[in-house]
């Protein structure tokens, strides 16, 4: 029903008669009838708690959710957890989490009135490299010749934005509990809102929380997903999942390459790689985490690789998280002498656009510098010249980190002519 486009095209101003405030009650009220008049409205016997609740279950597989669980809306315990980790400034410059710290207290915060949390999950686990993988036409690897790669994380090696994926599946569950409900208020959430979806999940019976801070299911493993529905519909909810099955296991904690983890279910997101990817966009990585890096130029998943609970986990069904062949891994050449313009015709609606064409190929430098690998001092050079400052700075790191003659002629040169302070002391830096 095109209803909502027709809505939208009617413009009050060519109807005198009428007053904006009169328009719009009828238009309510044209709404409403037709929620009414919907064949797929529950009848009133079927509206209990627990009828609605297996309702949306059963509505939320169909849609293609791999799980899906109903929290009633709470103060979650891990409210407290979250102010104890913002009084150690974990946060780094996630100071959005600071300004909006009340609100996470209940999901009134986000749709006053919410009476019940729908958590659903989406597995996306796909193989970060693929076998065979192709890389793109014109790069080194793609004509055979041998090239340094950096790693990507698996949530980002397709060309869909789960934000976007997930969000459009939560509001066909909206609409089902509006068709449903008529009258009722929803609100679909997905890593925007100050909401602790996480816990929510664990109120809802989906799982446990790992050391590594992942929400882990026996089954699933941690390859998740999660988006969350608010609705002050009042419906039954799961069982919690109160137990852990971590048990003596530290394999995640040991593996960290940058060692992000202050305690046990502690993560310090100022040394994760992937907050340094998307958080830490516009600005130089400590050099002190360089090395940690290792060769991941968007993310990490070595947490969640050796975790034993990830070992039967299946494979993605969703289509949009399908790996793309030429997005894991990346020719480093390839990426390192992209243009705005390139960069922009290539990871446009794409993970990789978040973090900007400066942002990405600044962790591309470092993974050059780790690589060893010194066919890539020609590429590193190049970048010497880069607009961006922070380009600059990560090119000088990665060149003194392989060495070389050439390496060291080329940053003496640069400095002769660097007029940035920062990349004139990561340049000395370099040549020590």
């Amino acid at each position: 029903m095109q209803f909502a486009s027709y809505r939208h095209s009617f413009r009050p101003s060519r109807v005198p008669t009428l007053t904006r405030s009169a328009l719009s009650k009828f238009l309510r009220s044209c709404y409403r009838l037709r929620l009414i008049l919907d064949m797929s409205v529950l009848p009133e016997s079927d509206r209990n708690p627990n009828a609605l609740a297996n309702h949306v279950r059963q509505e939320a597989r169909t849609i293609g959710f791999d799980l899906v669980g109903i929290s009633p809306a709470t103060t979650p315990s891990g409210f407290a957890h979250l102010q104890s980790w913002l009084e150690q400034n974990y946060e780094g410059n996630m100071q959005y989490m600071r300004r909006r710290e009340a609100a996470y207290e209940h999901p009134d915060g986000v749709l006053p009135g919410t009476k019940s949390v729908i958590v659903a999950a989406l597995n996306y686990h796909a193989p970060c490299t693929p076998a065979g993988a192709s890389f793109p036409a014109g790069s080194n690897a793609d004509m055979g010749q041998p090239s340094a790669i950096g790693k990507v994380a698996s949530y980002a090696n397709s060309t869909a934005d789960y934000h976007d994926v997930i969000r459009r599946m939560l509001k066909q569950l909206g609409k089902t509990l509006h068709e449903a409900v008529p009258g009722c208020r929803t609100r679909p959430v997905v890593d925007t809102a100050p909401l602790l979806e996480r816990d929510f999940a664990k109120i809802a019976g989906l799982g446990w929380f790992g050391k590594n801070t992942m929400l882990i299911n026996k089954q699933a493993g941690s390859w998740l997903f999660l988006g969350a529905l608010l609705t002050d519909v009042e419906l039954e909810p799961d069982t919690p999942h109160d137990t852990s099955h971590c048990g003596t296991c530290t394999r995640c904690l040991e593996a960290c390459p940058t060692d992000a983890f202050a305690a046990p279910y502690v993560l310090d997101a100022r040394k994760c790689i992937s907050y340094l990817t998307i958080e830490m966009r516009d600005q130089p990585v400590p050099t002190e985490l360089r090395e940690g890096m290792q060769d991941w130029v968007f993310g990490c998943d070595i947490c969640q690789d050796v975790c034993p609970w990830n070992r039967k986990a299946n494979e993605t069904s969703i289509p949009d998280f399908q790996p793309s062949d030429d997005l894991s891994p990346l020719d480093l050449k390839w990426l390192l002498a992209l243009n705005n313009d390139e960069f922009k015709a290539r990871f446009h609606k794409t993970p990789f656009y978040r973090p900007g064409r400066a942002g990405l190929l600044r962790n591309a430098a470092i993974a050059a510098g780790n690589s060893g690998d010194v066919s890539m001092i020609p590429s590193l050079i190049e970048c010497l010249n880069d607009d961006e400052p922070i380009m600059r700075s990560a090119a000088a790191w990665g060149l003194g980190k392989l060495g070389e003659q050439p390496a060291t002629d080329a940053l003496r040169e640069r400095l002769q002519i660097e007029t940035d302070l920062e990349v004139q002391t990561e340049i000395e830096a370099a040549l020590r």
